[in-house]
């Protein structure tokens, strides 16, 4: 009952938050700015440079967002956008079969004709950013409780989001920014029409495999290419970026346009306490089960460590990523740190009018995150492909029937034309892989919820999870598309009289799943109205919080090219051509270590000085990978690929000391294409 208690004070407070602009104070380089609020008169400050709404403008339309999780860019005026290796490894994978192993043996389209087109890709351009975060407060009474002003929120988004695709036939999506303090609609131009042009080996994109990753000198070619389409045809592009004619060098300044997945640095002591003691440990035991089960599946053979790498490259990611995160904040100085800081800013609150509502915030989030601790092994959504496709159908056709303020976001209509991209999805599935993991999903929910729980023991029906898995793989119609189809296109009643295993079975979740879904709608809706008072009483106290937490939406940060000291020695910022053969033979006979034949072949035609990786201070979090680094001009440098060890934490607490993001430098990717991939017309392409 305490969001009644503050509403009054959060919307005062929030009003303020919105019309009250401050220069923040930030550590370094610190900040992921919106890009319709660019922190202009710091970098005029710190680096004499203030970018122009032209600049920004077109900085902003090069850079596209990947459904799968990832940044790009677009740099040709013929559709041609530049991410990641391992950001289009989902797209690899699908791409790839037994006789044609995409991810491992690399890929290059010699001419249109050659491109081959992703199953389920859909990239996004920002178009336009608009403020209508007094529509979305409106439509919440202050008497409202936590549950229906969840409802009454998540209504007037999808009827905001709807009304933008009517008008503008765009993806529309109201982002939450300041905690709640602040809402956006950002309309994005959709490309579904997207096809794979070039990717290298991984064993040059993911040269030195899990022991480098995370870690600096790096010497990685981790780059692809996709070109997307418009009606049959390359797209012609007005916003792409030109290549630097001058690589980098020790101090420049450089900006990093991409999609920052989440950061916490809003999150109070107590919630901090919660992700250290509660929540990671929990996401880390999860990942180490599904790297053992993935490992294990990989052994029974080559075809099936093949359907399993992506998967295992992602959760192997994960848990060293998580390790990371953890290992921050069992550091007690980071702990100590964010203490301090709040005991300084709750000090000041005393002075203040709104100062007991103020504080019942801070405790509002500390009930919440105890809330949650008991709920974490309540979920009931298992990860198994078709488990979940099946349960989107189920939610699809019962959403439908449903006004569309009343649906699920993910089920609105705004959101109607992404999701159906994923369903329908011809992307291969695997009997045999879908089996393993659907049973130890199955297996984990017993042991969490016990082998008496009501929806284990209806699932089970005195049956082993190996034998419901094996059952539902087996007999599901899914893997057709066409059967997904007739049942979407069928609505709930040709759901209901299905008899396919995968179908029942998610019916049997459907009840546990809208229930768990509430709950946590419920205790987001707190937290929700709590952070937003607390991220206006900071704004308001210290002038912090000039950027929002990461979205997963566009930002730009900056920083500049600098190394660094780690236990004594000088880390330096660049590496070049020659170090990857260099470090290929300090490791030689070391798996992971040895560069592709295509490497050797070419080696005496590469230029040695050529920078190959380089790092930066800029502020970047997972979903910036794949994002493009430009200089002050606008052309791209570099090609955000990963963050040294250090810049783990970021999550959390941003500091340019040690922390770094790590880049391929452009001059090497078109190097590399010429010379290694022997393939100029593609090179000259680039930038143009």
């Amino acid at each position: 009952m305490l969001a009644r208690r503050f509403q009054a004070t959060y919307g005062m407070v929030c009003m303020t938050l919105v019309t009250t602009f401050t220069l923040p104070t930030t550590r370094g380089d610190e900040g992921m700015y919106l890009f319709n609020d660019l922190p202009l008169e710091q970098l005029q400050a710190r680096y004499d440079f203030r970018p122009s709404d032209a600049w920004a403008e077109h900085l902003q339309q090069a850079s596209v967002r990947f459904n799968s999780g990832g940044s790009g860019s677009f740099v040709s005026s013929q559709g041609l956008v530049l991410t990641n290796h391992h950001v289009a490894s989902d797209t690899l994978q699908k791409l790839s079969s037994a006789e044609r192993n995409l991810i491992r043996d690399g890929f290059l389209a010699t001419d249109h004709a050659q491109e081959l087109r992703a199953p389920d890709l859909e990239l996004n351009q920002l178009q336009s950013i608009e403020d209508v975060t007094d529509r979305v407060n409106a439509s919440v009474s202050e008497g409202d409780s936590p549950d229906e002003a969840a409802k009454k929120r998540r209504g007037m988004i999808a009827t905001i989001e709807k009304e933008s695709l009517d008008q503008t036939g765009m993806r529309s999506d109201v982002v939450t920014l300041f905690g709640g303090a602040a809402y956006h609609l950002y309309r994005s131009r959709r490309y579904t029409d997207v096809r794979l042009v070039w990717a290298p080996e991984t064993a040059a994109a993911f040269f030195g495999g899990d022991a480098d990753n995370f870690e600096y000198p790096r010497y990685n070619l981790d780059a692809t290419l996709f070109r997307v389409y418009e009606n049959g045809q390359p797209a012609r592009v007005e916003h792409f970026l030109r290549w630097s004619e001058t690589p980098v060098v020790d101090g420049d300044l450089v900006f990093v346009s991409g999609h920052p997945g989440r950061t916490q640095r809003i999150f109070t002591l107590d919630a901090l306490r919660y992700l250290r003691d509660q929540r990671l440990p929990h996401v880390l035991d999860t990942l180490r089960r599904k790297e053992i089960l993935m490992q294990q599946f990989s052994l029974e053979g080559q075809e099936a460590a093949r359907r399993a790498r992506d998967e295992l490259f992602g959760i192997q990611n994960a848990r060293k990523a998580y390790t990371g995160m953890l290992r921050g904040l069992q550091n007690p100085a980071t702990m100590s740190s964010k203490g301090a800081s709040e005991a300084r800013l709750l000090s000041r609150l005393e002075q203040s009018e709104s100062s007991a509502a103020m504080t019942e915030a801070w405790r509002e989030i500390a009930v919440v995150s105890e809330e949650r601790a008991a709920t974490l092994k309540d979920s009931v959504s298992l990860r198994s492909d078709l488990f979940q496709l099946a349960l989107r159908i189920v939610l699809l056709t019962a959403e439908n029937a449903k006004p569309n303020e009343e649906r699920l976001a993910e089920y609105s209509e705004a959101a109607r034309a992404s999701l159906l991209n994923r369903v329908l999805s011809p992307a291969p599935l695997y009997r045999d892989l879908e089996r393993v993991k659907l049973a130890d999903e199955l297996a984990k929910l017993a042991e969490y919820r016990g082998f008496e729980d009501e929806l284990v023991a209806e699932v089970l029906a005195g049956r082993s999870p190996e034998q419901v898995a094996s059952a539902a793989v087996a007999e599901t119609q899914l893997m057709d598309v066409s059967v997904r189809k007739q049942l979407i296109d069928g609505g709930s009643e040709a759901v209901s009289a299905s008899d396919d295993p995968m179908i029942r079975m998610a019916l049997q979740f459907e009840s546990a799943y809208r229930a768990s879904r509430a709950a946590g709608e419920s205790l987001d809706e707190r937290e929700r109205q709590a952070y937003a008072v607390v991220t206006a009483a900071k704004r308001l106290i210290d002038g912090k919080g000039g950027y929002p937490d990461a979205t997963f939406t566009l930002r730009l940060a900056y920083g500049t090219v600098k190394g660094y000291q780690e236990d004594g020695q000088q880390v330096e910022p660049l590496t070049q051509m020659a170090g990857a053969f260099e470090h290929a033979k300090e490791h030689e006979d070391q798996k992971d270590f040895e560069l592709p034949n295509s490497w050797y072949q070419a080696e005496s035609r590469l230029d040695p000085a050529i920078p190959l990786n380089f790092v930066c201070t800029a502020d970047i979090i997972g979903g910036n990978s794949g994002s493009p680094v430009v200089n002050r001009a606008g052309e791209l440098v570099g090609l955000i690929f990963d963050g040294n060890i250090q810049s783990l934490t970021s999550d959390y607490l941003y500091t340019d000391e040690q922390a770094r993001a790590v880049s391929v430098a452009s001059q090497a990717i078109t190097h590399a294409i010429e010379v290694i991939y022997q393939a100029p017309k593609l090179a000259a392409e680039l930038g143009r």
